[in-house]
């Protein structure tokens, strides 16, 4: 014991960089582990002598209990785990800047993982995550059967999707309006006089890109408008590839519309390539805000999702399954949208708030 801890004036000193552990605390009371442990658990059955003197070590040393072995006798780790699909997309870190904040509120740490919306990946991570005993799982799910997740939720654990519903598997889900608000940020340029306008979308097996779609579609067969779209933009390059294909054809769209935060990056770093002006040459509206779009000139129009209550409201979900709230039936909330009117479709400028 001498290379781990000191022992100056009846004192105990772990050594440096080195918890104090139930074992030192024993040794320094003079009891048996098994007997240090039932006073640190609160069992009535230790001597009160011998109680307060193990309490007047664990104060002296400071000693704190390992809260995964606590959480494992108690069946609380107090972490929940979070799997999403992409964390270098600012939507989902807004997401998870949001879960985490309710999760520390409730006391709990948060375990983030990154699916790169594989199934396969979501499988093993969620393995790992029941392995570590977390409380509770938050997940944007990835797509394909979701069977993973049935064994999980039959052995108590509550699961919430958000973003994407889970495939196959009845669980708790938070969504937004995607379809609307597709429709309307369509609509709105279908009233700026465009019938040429075209939809760049993420990979077309997402929940969020086909409902996105089919919003567009909507809207302009309303109008007795062809569509034209281009999927599988999952990336800013990508985004940028797409919307340089249908801008350089010889009769290219007047409007465009890019259906996530990615593909609205791409879009406007071709247009900047391609020496062409928004929304002279090009009126252009997204889906998903970001930090500069309403700093751009011309400022960019855009559908904004609530990304940060998307994230609060999957986690007050989940801790509301955890506090025992009785809904025998998996819970749907679906967030409305918001169309956020700029210049980048043809819109006079408005008055900076």
């Amino acid at each position: 014991m001498v290379a781990l801890a000191t022992i100056m004036s009846g004192v105990y000193i772990p050594g440096p960089g080195r918890r104090v552990t139930l074992r030192d605390v024993a040794l320094e009371a003079g009891v048996s582990i098994k007997t240090a442990s039932r006073v640190v658990n609160g069992e009535p059955t230790v001597n009160a002598a011998m109680a307060s003197r193990v309490a007047e070590v664990v104060e002296r040393l400071g000693y704190r209990p390992n809260e995964l072995a606590r959480g494992l006798k108690g069946r609380r780790s107090r972490t929940i785990g979070l799997v999403i699909a992409d964390v270098s997309n600012p939507f989902m870190a807004i997401c998870a800047q949001a879960i985490e904040g309710v999760a520390r509120e409730r006391g709990h740490a948060l375990i983030l993982c990154d699916s790169h919306a594989d199934l396969r990946t979501e499988d093993a991570y969620v393995g790992l995550l029941t392995q570590r005993q977390v409380d509770g799982l938050l997940l944007v799910p990835a797509r394909g059967h979701n069977a993973h997740l049935e064994a999980e939720q039959r052995a108590g654990l509550p699961v919430v999707a958000f973003d994407r519903p889970a495939e196959g598997v009845r669980t708790d889900t938070v969504l937004v309006e995607n379809r609307a608000g597709a429709r309307d940020a369509t609509e709105h340029l279908i009233g700026h006089g465009h019938e040429r306008i075209a939809f760049v979308g993420d990979v077309r097996h997402f929940y969020t890109a086909r409902k996105r779609l089919e919003g567009y579609k909507e809207a302009l067969e309303a109008a007795n408008l062809e569509p034209l779209h281009s999927l599988d933009a999952h990336s800013v390059e990508l985004g940028e590839e797409a919307t340089k294909g249908f801008l350089e054809a010889p009769d290219r769209p007047t409007a465009l519309f890019a259906a996530n935060i990615l593909t609205a990056l791409g879009a406007l770093r071709a247009i900047e390539d391609l020496g062409l002006r928004i929304p002279e040459d090009v009126a252009v509206i997204g889906f998903d805000d970001f930090e500069l779009a309403h700093v751009l000139r011309p400022r960019f129009t855009l559908v904004r999702q609530p990304a940060a209550e998307l994230g609060r409201r999957a986690a007050e979900m989940l801790f509301g399954r955890l506090d025992g709230q009785d809904h025998p039936e998996p819970r749907r909330l679906v967030l409305p949208t918001e169309l956020v009117v700029r210049e980048s479709c043809g819109c006079p400028a408005q008055p900076t708030p």
